[in-house]
């Protein structure tokens, strides 16, 4: 994954090599509806779907937008921190404003996290449907994200220093591969595995579909498809599969409950990579025990996502921190009078068109306009136009005080 995988890629030098490999090999590609461990599964697939489903339904049409723009960028962060990237979503942020820093590496970084911003922005509204588990969807996720990356983070190196390979956007991998103890399948048998792999996972109803997230992300890690990459591609993957399957409206993210535990994380992936261990674990090539604990880390992991987000979301309480902020900054004439009138209504409303500001904030025509540019200014009012409604925004900036815990704040 990421950079870890550079470090570890042992890159042979025969090119397309297939040995021959049968897509059995990466079975069980579910677990089973006999299995012993469908039944604590299935359990929390449905508390999970029904959490989602209740935490979206609580939120305003017109906040699910603003609530998405960040959660974006806070997953962006996450998984780029599962691979020892370190990009702050003030700095992502910033990047997307074309406001890049003067450090090099940071640059790269930036550039590398609105790469990964615009693909996800590009699945959340619907470019991907219906292909998230396709191989043409998973290259295309590739190729997307790859394609706006800087020159530096394009090559992969053996570690030996014995080889140097350009990753080609959406090209799926030509040579061998090692990653930890796990050697990845040949390279010319990656495309038949690829269509196993869709004919599973793309033919699921709702229910499967949940208990499939977790192996399936699983699967493509193991098949390694990408010279680079596959870590991350896997994550956006899993995102856009929940995102599908649970309507989730993008508004939590997979990437930060995997990374605020991901030495588990990590170790649940390589423990998936076994073979079955005996007569008891399945009846696949690998482990379905080690599988079935994946994918019960996986769901509370995504639970506890969604929990965590509720709370955060929670009406009274973040009217309390959003209207103790605005007052603060009015008492410091950061922010006009009146300004955290405009904030409230916003939040019992969703969206406020500019002819209601006046009477919303209590002031004259004059002043209201005032408020507005001044919130503006600040990150926190966004409109589709001049003329279209007004809607609250969550600025990274500001997410230590709106919506705290959210990600750390920056050092």
């Amino acid at each position: 994954m990421g950079t870890t995988l550079r470090r570890q890629a042992d890159i042979s030098a025969d090119l397309a090599k297939d040995r021959g490999e049968s897509p059995a090999e990466m079975e069980p590609l579910l677990i089973g509806e006999t299995s012993r461990f469908r039944g604590s599964l299935t359990d929390l697939a449905v508390e999970l779907a029904q959490k989602a489903a209740g935490f979206r339904r609580s939120l305003p049409e017109s906040l699910l937008k603003s609530l998405a723009d960040l959660v974006r960028s806070m997953n962006c962060y996450y998984s780029n921190l599962i691979e020892g990237h370190y990009t702050h979503p003030i700095d992502i942020e910033r990047a997307l404003k074309n406001d890049y820093s003067k450090d090099a590496r940071k640059r790269d970084l930036q550039l590398e996290a609105k790469a990964h911003v615009a693909v996800q922005k590009w699945i959340d509204e619907g470019g991907l449907k219906g292909r998230a588990v396709a191989t043409e969807g998973i290259c295309e996720i590739h190729h997307r994200f790859c394609a706006e990356l800087p020159e530096t983070l394009l090559w992969v190196e053996d570690p030996e220093g014995k080889d140097r390979v350009r990753v080609v956007p959406g090209e799926l991998r030509k040579r061998d591969v090692k990653v930890g103890g796990h050697v990845a399948i040949s390279p010319g048998a990656v495309p038949r595995f690829l269509k196993r792999f869709e004919d599973v996972y793309g033919s699921l109803g709702k229910t499967d579909s949940i208990l499939a997230a977790a192996p399936a992300h699983h699967r493509l890690v193991w098949v390694h498809p990408f010279l680079d990459g596959n870590g991350r591609v896997a994550r956006i993957m899993s995102h856009a599969a929940l995102l599908e399957t649970l309507h989730t409206g993008a508004v939590w993210s997979v990437a930060r409950g995997l990374a605020r535990s991901v030495e588990e994380y990590k170790k649940h992936l390589a423990a998936c990579d076994a073979p079955r261990r005996n007569d008891l674990d399945g009846r696949g090539n690998l482990s379905e025990e080690a599988l079935a604990s994946f994918s019960e880390f996986f769901l509370k992991a995504c639970t506890d996502q969604v929990s965590f987000m509720e709370s955060l979301m929670q009406p009274d309480r973040l009217r309390a921190r959003i209207l103790l902020w605005a007052e603060e900054e009015i008492k410091l004439k950061n922010l006009p009078p009146r300004s955290g009138r405009v904030l409230e209504a916003l939040l019992y409303r969703g969206e406020l068109p500019r002819g209601d500001v006046a009477s919303a904030a209590g002031v004259v025509e004059r002043h209201a306009r005032r408020v507005v540019s001044a919130l503006m200014d600040r990150g926190v009012l966004a409109s589709d136009s001049p003329r279209a409604p007004l809607r609250l925004v969550f600025p990274a900036t500001l997410a230590a005080r709106w919506m705290p815990g959210l990600f750390p704040e920056r050092p």
